[in-house]
């Protein structure tokens, strides 16, 4: 079937073509009922209906869970919310969706981890027909955000909770030096030249240097240095944009890092950071709750600075990234209805009160508005909202097996913190990663 045109704003010719068409094999199929978005106002036509829901406990879920009345009156449908810790509900969905259930109709997934290996087995209803209601709005969502959620001609869910990269830095300590926040990569290294101080045990700077946990954050390094993991199904991290980008985040972390970097995952990096010892810190913008807290940063909230990852030799290429999106089970027998609640929680006046709470979401519209903005210092949310205008919307490799990718690429990034030979171990690293890629 033939779809409107839904590419507008921000979301470009890429996602247009995405949703051109439905027709794969998770397309909704049971279209009992009224059409999507087709009830008249007042009507009830799914009362009755009960939906089963599979969550993580996350402040999105609290925030969702005081709406969810207002729905159930408004439809008739009964909404049953399950709540599980992240590891366990990634657990209890595969046991769920590989034995084939029908009883499991909507759920909250992570796209960067685990979208990929869900469609490939066919697991996601496609919603790209349900995603024709103007009303509702696709192309409110950037891109970025969506891009990890479709697969060729499918939308394989709708984006719920995105998170950046951006650098933290010392207001203080760069107004007594006289620098201002930079804006490229090479600012940077210059200020953590400038402002390392070991002798007194003061650094400048700091970052995750843990093999596998780094890799999200030097993804930013990456694209900035005009690099990517891969391209075309084709491995690229012995690239000369790679090679540069590994060579600098580890010459960072080696000459301008605290002691024991190798063994920092983000808790210990920013605590080094919130401990008044280091210049700067670049990590995900979720982490900055820990910076105001009086009981775990010593540094006074006036003097935190929040601001955009700079920018490389490739542009301005910050991460923004939608970790946490919402599915539905390609095997439920109620698609209809669970389309119905998906639409209903994600729509721009619920968006909004769920941001407004400190929840940051994909839409916009709601970035540009004021209340949107409300729960977030208004430097950071200046920062939140560039960010995910321009950002690259995925910050580890797009395959099956993440963690078997997220350790080939940690293991450069550690080589070249070591001081190691960075181009041997990429060429050795970017062989395996091909294996990978083939073997998928």
């Amino acid at each position: 079937m033939k779809f409107k045109k839904l590419a507008s704003g921000s979301v470009s010719l890429m996602l247009t073509a995405a949703l051109i068409g439905c027709g794969s094999s998770g397309a909704p199929t049971e279209k009992g009922g009224a059409s999507p978005g087709g009830a008249e106002p007042g009507d009830k036509p799914f009362e009755g209906v009960t939906l089963r829901v599979l969550t993580a406990n996350h402040p999105w879920t609290e925030a969702v869970k005081e709406l969810v009345p207002e729905f159930e009156e408004e439809t008739g449908i009964k909404v049953n919310m399950e709540q599980f810790f992240e590891d366990q509900l990634s657990q209890k969905l595969t046991v769920e969706l590989t034995s084939g259930t029908s009883s499991l109709d909507i759920f909250m997934i992570r796209p960067l981890q685990e979208a990929k290996l869900y469609m490939r087995n066919g697991w996601l209803a496609d919603l790209s027909e349900y995603a024709q209601d103007e009303e509702w709005d696709l192309a409110d969502y950037s891109e970025s955000s969506i891009a990890p959620l479709t697969g060729g001609e499918g939308l394989y869910g709708i984006p719920l909770i995105t998170e950046r990269e951006i650098l933290y830095y010392r207001k203080d300590i760069f107004a007594e030096n006289n620098l201002k926040a930079p804006e490229t990569l090479d600012e940077l290294r210059a200020a953590a030249e400038q402002l390392n101080d070991p002798a007194n045990d003061f650094y400048g700077f700091v970052a995750r240097g843990q093999r596998s946990p780094a890799v999200t954050q030097f993804s930013s390094f990456l694209y900035s240095s005009g690099g990517d993991f891969l391209q075309d199904g084709k491995a690229t991290l012995d690239t000369p944009e790679a090679i540069e980008a590994f060579k600098l985040y580890g010459d960072l972390l080696r000459e301008y890092g605290p002691p024991g970097v190798l063994n920092m995952s983000w808790p210990q990096a920013m605590g080094v950071f919130v401990q008044g010892k280091v210049a700067m810190f670049t990590d995900a913008d979720s982490v900055y709750p820990n910076m105001l807290d009086p009981e775990k940063s010593a540094i006074p909230v006036e003097n935190i600075g929040f601001a955009l990852f700079p920018a490389g030799s490739g542009g301005q290429k910050p991460t923004n990234v939608t970790a946490w999106g919402l599915a539905i089970s390609s095997k439920s027998k109620q698609q209809e209805a669970a389309w119905e609640f998906v639409k209903w929680v994600t729509n721009k006046e619920n968006s909004l009160i769920i941001q407004s709470k400190g929840n940051p979401g994909a839409r916009q519209s709601v970035w540009d508005d004021p209340e949107g903005n409300a729960a977030f210092p208004d430097e950071l949310a200046e920062v939140m909202n560039k960010s995910q205008q321009i950002g690259v919307g995925h910050d580890r490799p797009l395959v099956i097996n993440v963690g078997a990718a997220r350790d080939i690429v940690g293991t450069i990034i550690t080589e070249s913190i070591s001081g190691g030979d960075v181009e041997r171990v990429a060429r050795e690293e970017n062989a395996k990663f091909q294996d990978l890629i083939d073997r998928e």
